[in-house]
């Protein structure tokens, strides 16, 4: 990251091949447009090397870093005007590709192993990992859904984020 920071394009490469499929995932399940997720997968890396500076270490780590931005650029396309639109007007070939589209995104999620790392998870703390992060709810929204205080979506949130970090710590230390 050090060497990102100062503007390394060699370091940006790395990160890019380490961690595009894993954000190219995250962005799939949010815009469901193949094309306009790859699109969106390239701006985030823009939005990357461009806030490269932003990144602090003490506040989280890096694929978290990167996945907030790649996730908050998908969920920012989606509230456009331009993509609601968008997608007033869809053929009905573009609705079955999605369905068998979904099937393979859930490969690509799995080929990280966040999938079985986030099924640890206890019910209530899966499901708001699923919402806010996968499904690309807002925390507000996701009290809605689930018809539950503001307040406590916060607070298992943060919960299942610091047992997702020990989890994965976990498995990084088995490997």
């Amino acid at each position: 990251m050090a060497f990102l920071t100062r503007g390394d394009r060699q370091a940006f490469s790395v990160i890019y091949n380490a961690y595009s499929s894993a954000l190219y995932g995250v962005i799939a399940r949010i815009i469901t447009n193949e094309e306009a997720a790859a699109d969106l997968l390239q701006e985030a890396f823009i939005k990357i090397w461009n806030s490269r500076a932003n990144y602090d270490p003490s506040r989280g780590r890096l694929f978290t870093w990167l996945l907030n931005i790649a996730r908050n650029t998908a969920i920012d396309t989606t509230r456009s005007k331009q993509y609601k639109a968008g997608q007033k007007i869809q053929p009905i070939d573009n609705s079955v590709k999605q369905v068998n589209r979904s099937s393979r995104i859930a490969v690509n999620y799995d080929s990280i192993g966040l999938k079985e790392t986030v099924a640890k998870l206890k019910p209530e703390l899966r499901q708001i990992i699923d919402l806010l992060y996968f499904g690309g709810y807002t925390q507000e929204e996701a009290a809605k859904e689930l018809n539950m205080p503001l307040g406590t979506v916060k607070t298992r949130a943060r919960n299942a984020l610091i047992q997702l970090r020990e989890l994965m710590d976990i498995q990084k230390d088995e490997r």
